[in-house]
Formats: structure tokens, sequence, C-alpha cells
């Protein structure tokens, strides 16, 4: 019985994957687009953070950047590792002006990211 459950599992693994990548091509979409839109409170993040005006339009750009990337399987590695790079660098800045509201939303992309690199 068990030896006939593991295709099961395989196939069970495989969706969870292709799952984890798609809601991270999602969320990595639709924080781009958000950053580069810059709402009122977006650009007040940003401008109390210390980084320049533009700041929120170049890191929106950069997890759009990201999103594409890693919906291509060609270039996901890529894609995730910029992806990771935005999301440490998001980490660090919220941790050092000690703005904890946002470490949850880059959890999630920390483990998308972890699931997703370690099944690739």
């Amino acid at each position: 019985m068990v030896l006939a459950a593991a295709p099961m599992m395989i196939g069970a693994l495989k969706m969870v994957h292709t799952l984890s990548i798609w809601l991270l091509v999602a969320a990595f979409l639709g924080a781009g687009l958000f950053n580069v839109i810059g709402t009122p409170a977006t650009k007040s993040d940003f401008a109390r953070w210390g980084y320049p005006r533009w700041w929120n339009i170049l890191t929106g750009g950069l997890e759009m950047t990201s999103a594409v990337l890693i919906a291509l399987p060609v270039s996901r590695i890529l894609g995730l590792a910029l992806g990771a790079v935005i999301i440490a660098a998001g980490v660090l800045t919220v941790l050092r002006h000690r703005d904890f509201s946002h470490l949850a939303p880059l959890g999630v992309f920390v483990a998308l990211i972890a699931f997703a690199a370690t099944s690739t």
C-alpha cells in the first residue's frame, strides 16, 4: 500500500511546487505594481526609511522583473536569486528601522522563495 501511494505523493509535491512558483510570480508582480504606482503610504514608507523619492519605482521594477524571470523556466533560478536579494534588502530595511509590521509579508516571500528554490 505504501508503494502505491508514492506516485501520488510525488504528484502532490509537484503540484505544491507549481503552486508556489505561481504564487511567487503573482506576489512579486502585485508588489511591483503597488510600488511602481506609489500610493501615498508607500512613498511615505520609503521616505521614512531614507530612500530617494524614485526608489519605490526602482524597487517595483525589480520586483516585476523578478516575477517575469521566475515565470519562465529557463530563467527561474535567476529570478529567484533576484527576488531573494530584493526580499533580503526589505528585511534588513524593516529590521534596521524597527518597522516590524512589514515582516509578516516579507516572511511569506521568504518561505515561497525557499520552497521554490529547493524544489527547482
